[in-house]
């Protein structure tokens, strides 16, 4: 019915197509980031942790302390296993009684 639009939209994609393969192609491989950046800010979170956790313990600032450890504890599990997200989001669903497939 429109061939204007039909041919300028086939010409679009005929251009667009090889400048996405290419810019996919020259992405970088970031397979590893994660693992990298959990081998190195795992140990700086847990230094500071352990030093704010000394702090409060010194200052006998009991509550806060308390308060710091278990929100650090939900950070730590949030970071060193990082699935956890999902199979939260998706246990929560289907207690919701949405369908999640």
């Amino acid at each position: 019915m429109f061939p204007l639009v039909s041919d300028a939209a086939h010409a679009a994609f005929e251009v667009a197509g090889p400048i996405a393969l290419a810019a996919t192609e020259d992405a970088p491989d970031t397979s590893g980031l994660a693992d990298f950046l959990r081998g190195f800010f795992g140990p700086l979170f847990l230094v500071i942790v352990s030093v704010v956790a000394i702090f409060f313990l010194f200052t006998r600032e009991i509550t806060r302390f308390a308060q710091f450890i278990i929100l650090a504890i939900f950070i730590g599990i949030v970071f060193y296993v990082p699935g956890i997200i999902e199979v939260t989001a998706r246990a929560i669903a289907r207690a919701m009684g949405v369908p999640t497939e």
